[in-house]
């Protein structure tokens, strides 16, 4: 019995020292991410609090000379800001938009390349090409298409309405003003999301459809149910931690949108597209007004928190269910 005990002790003492060493192991793994947390979202932040905090201009604000206190002043002024409401609600209405297109469009494709065939992998791989683009390039290529002078379509339209006034189909000429006017403009730039992105929504679902089950599938077909009754009752209920998490990449990134803006519109036509993040880039580097830009990145910092907090929300519940 006396040395039994020992003999414990010291199998005790080495599976806790074992224990430690791989949570050692474990945190040396996730230093790097730690250290990537810290110095570009955590040590950011801070700062941008300090500076919504003080009346910063640009090249001029500094930890040493922050300028003056302006706490309450920087936050209060954001709304009245001549950009800042119609920024709210035009960011709000291409949210909305690019993401029902986003995630029918990447529903539909995912549906069409779920079985395998001979063309599906053809498909895939070309539904999900566009996404190799950084989001610059593919609006700048988008603004050479959308162009009067350089794109296709209105030597098109020239051509089809020279035909068409030849045969007296036709009186006077049109082009296609595709960045014109805020509708134009709105449509144009989701056709460019949908596009681009459409593909990668299309892999996150089909890893959704994927993991349906197969039989139940073939319960519903003994029962007899229609193929819209299995989609409604079966497909999208099961595929709802998928739809979730689409939504909210869709919606984060969609709220956060700024290089197609300003790389189409630059805000126009009349400052009708001017997103968020636009607002910001005006507010400080245009109008060299860190403190405002600063309280407006707070506030969007904050709407996207919740938001995200209440997806997660629904999220978990959805696994749950």
């Amino acid at each position: 019995m006396t040395s039994a005990a020992p003999a414990r002790e010291v199998g005790s003492g080495r599976r806790l020292t074992a224990k430690r060493t791989r949570q050692l192991v474990g945190f040396f793994y996730a230093l790097p991410t730690l250290v990537y947390v810290i110095c570009f979202f955590i040590i950011p932040v801070i700062l941008v609090a300090w500076m919504s905090a003080h009346g910063c201009k640009l090249l001029t604000c500094t930890i040493p000379n922050p300028g003056q206190l302006n706490l309450p002043d920087n936050y209060s002024s954001v709304s009245g800001n001549d950009l800042f409401w119609p920024a709210v609600f035009f960011t709000i209405e291409y949210t909305v938009l690019a993401t029902v297109l986003l995630i029918g469009m990447g529903l539909g494709l995912a549906l069409l390349v779920q079985k395998g065939g001979r063309w599906v992998s053809v498909l895939r791989t070309s539904f999900l090409v566009p996404g190799a683009l950084g989001l610059a390039t593919a609006s700048l290529l988008f603004w050479g298409v959308y162009s009067g002078a350089i794109g296709p379509f209105n030597p098109l339209m020239d051509g089809l309405n020279s035909l068409g006034t030849q045969l007296g189909l036709v009186t006077q000429t049109s082009q296609i003003s595709f960045l014109g006017s805020p509708n134009t403009a709105l449509l144009s730039t989701t056709v460019l999301i949908v596009w681009k992105y459409a593909g990668f929504y299309m892999i996150i679902l089909l890893v959704g459809l994927q993991a349906i089950p197969r039989d139940v599938y073939e319960a519903a077909s003994i029962d007899g149910a229609s193929r819209w009754q299995t989609f409604r009752f079966i497909t999208l209920p099961l595929l709802r931690p998928s739809i979730a998490l689409s939504m909210i990449l869709c919606i984060t990134g969609s709220l956060l949108a700024f290089d197609q803006f300003y790389v189409l519109t630059k805000g126009g036509p009349d400052n009708t597209t001017v997103t968020l993040v636009q607002l910001i880039y005006r507010e400080a580097f245009i109008r060299q007004n860190l403190g405002t830009a600063a309280a407006v990145s707070i506030i969007v910092l904050v709407a996207l928190f919740l938001l995200n907090a209440l997806q997660f929300r629904g999220l978990r519940g959805n696994v749950a269910d």
